[in-house]
């Protein structure tokens, strides 16, 4: 019998620390398995001018826990500035569905492209244990963010 063990799904950005280099990296560990996120803005391959901002970001995956898992699917949830979502599926992560034994690890980087200069991403891999139980794991909600934002202090 498979079951499916559930995570906490919303855009709220939890604090951030500061990878070296000065880059934010946002993390979260749903089921033993740790999630980091590290955006990157990529000025060369935008255009302000014609609204269209582009980001990298670097996905660290670990297995903490005791069991070897496997990711299945991702679904992200995509929030620009103006309050436009969009939501991707997929199967696996870059044409991969990783196995991951106790404290391996999967790094992995993609991009995304926004027409306004910020936004958020957060989501969900399902993954299952090596006995077949299902798992929603968190996808940290992070921060999209290009020098053109504006800015405001509460």
């Amino acid at each position: 019998m498979r079951r499916t063990i559930s995570s906490n799904y919303n855009h709220k950005l939890r604090p951030a620390e500061r990878a070296s280099g000065g880059r934010t990296v946002y993390d979260a560990t749903t089921h033993s398995i740790r999630v980091a996120v590290e955006p990157n803005y990529l000025d060369d391959q935008s255009s302000p001018e014609d609204d269209y901002y582009v980001w990298s970001y670097r996905v660290v995956i670990e297995n903490q826990s005791g069991s070897t898992v496997k990711l299945h699917h991702r679904h992200w949830r995509i929030t620009d500035a103006a309050g436009k979502t969009q939501e991707v599926h997929g199967e696996g992560v870059v044409g991969e569905q990783p196995v991951l034994n106790p404290g391996e690890r999967f790094e992995y980087t993609s991009g995304a492209p926004l027409q306004t200069p910020s936004g958020i991403m957060a989501g969900i891999y399902q993954m299952s244990t090596d006995d077949g139980t299902m798992l929603d794991v968190t996808i940290p909600a992070f921060s999209l963010d290009s020098p053109f934002g504006r800015r405001t202090i509460n």
